[in-house]
């Protein structure tokens, strides 16, 4: 699973070279429609065998592109470092009161139910779960959703666009996407999405990804600000 998640990292690089450009309302709803359409139609096929496995990657594929590009899109708008303090304050408690009192508990126990007792179609929320290969699964599994997913993208931009190292294991992602190299980038956000997930599969609980992916960020920014200013 650590593995899936920083290959599917590496492909955060070519996103963090797109310059933000001033696109019209119709830009975003004509490639929205055809994204979405796009996931719906893959989501209608219900092939068996070795065709159903290959065709859950793609649609997890598909999943990671679109919310890489709603990730991208989504951090053209933050122009200082200190708007993500209420970004990321609405974003944690949208997350938690969805999971309290909102749809999310509810969607975690069907999606649960459906694939401990896997009868008739999938519940709609399955159509964004991106799955992965997990120990002791026959196929892929529902990890995570398509917005934490956006979110990791979001943080990953931001950090590059205001010239923050968010890579734990070397140079900026942007210099590396400049150089052409791939297999060295692992972003605080990606890294803490995995730690969430590991949290979720040791305790067997719903953890909510996205305020600990936020709490996160906030730390990191708060560290590195703290070490330029010493230095």
């Amino acid at each position: 699973m650590a593995l899936q998640l920083f290959a599917a990292a590496q492909l955060v690089l070519p996103a963090l070279l797109l310059q933000p450009e001033p696109r019209r309302r119709s830009f975003y709803l004509f490639w929205g429609v055809v994204l979405a359409f796009s996931v719906w139609f893959l989501n209608q096929l219900t092939p068996t065998g070795i065709a159903l496995a290959i065709l859950t990657a793609l649609r997890s594929g598909l999943l990671l592109l679109v919310a890489t590009l709603v990730g991208v899109a989504l951090a053209r708008y933050v122009r200082r470092l200190w708007e993500l303090l209420p970004v990321c304050l609405v974003m944690t408690l949208a997350d938690f009161y969805s999971w309290y009192a909102g749809p999310t508990a509810g969607f975690a126990e069907q999606i649960k139910d459906y694939y401990l007792f896997p009868e008739g179609p999938p519940p709609l929320i399955d159509m964004i779960l991106i799955k992965l290969a997990v120990p002791g699964s026959a196929g892929l599994a529902p990890i995570f959703g398509i917005s934490d997913w956006i979110m990791v993208v979001f943080f990953a931009v931001v950090a590059s666009r205001h010239q923050v190292n968010d890579n734990l294991i070397g140079a900026r992602g942007d210099c590396l996407a400049r150089q052409k190299k791939i297999g060295r980038y692992l972003p605080v956000s990606a890294a803490a999405l995995f730690i969430a997930m590991v949290l979720a599969q040791i305790t067997g609980l719903f953890i909510p990804a996205l305020p600990f992916i936020a709490l996160t960020m906030l730390l990191w920014y708060a560290a590195r600000y703290l070490l330029r200013q010493r230095s």
